[in-house]
């Protein structure tokens, strides 16, 4: 079994900071790419950052400059600092990702999500 746990989200006001956290655990060989998405009341899920193994990173343009992603050393856990929140970053924010499982042959790689994080942004 692989689990990804989220934790950090909350109720914050306008220009202010948020971290997310996400541990993977289980029956895990390797985790390659980790990411957040988010996804708010009546929207489509969307990327927010992404982050490889060899910690190359990629932002939605909407977050660059205020969300920073990044990885623990073991590489099991992946982070988003988010900075100047505005009202718009209200959404369920979800960690996935890409997980080699022990029980699986080499090179599949499977993609698991974690169960979500309120954020709520107030004026």
């Amino acid at each position: 079994q692989v689990q990804l746990v989220e934790s950090g989200g909350g109720l914050v006001q306008a220009g202010g900071s948020l971290r997310l956290s996400c541990a993977a655990s289980g029956s895990i060989f390797s985790i390659h790419a980790m990411g957040w998405y988010r996804q708010a009341p009546g929207k489509q899920r969307e990327l927010v950052a992404t982050i490889t193994r060899g910690d190359r990173t990629n932002y939605a343009d909407f977050v660059k400059g205020r969300f920073t992603i990044s990885r623990g050393n073991a590489k099991n856990t992946v982070y988003l600092q988010m900075n100047s929140l505005k009202p718009g970053d209200t959404a369920v924010y979800s960690c996935d990702a890409e997980i080699h499982p022990l029980q699986e042959r080499v090179g599949v790689v499977l993609p698991y999500w974690g169960q979500g994080t309120q954020v709520t942004v107030s004026s």
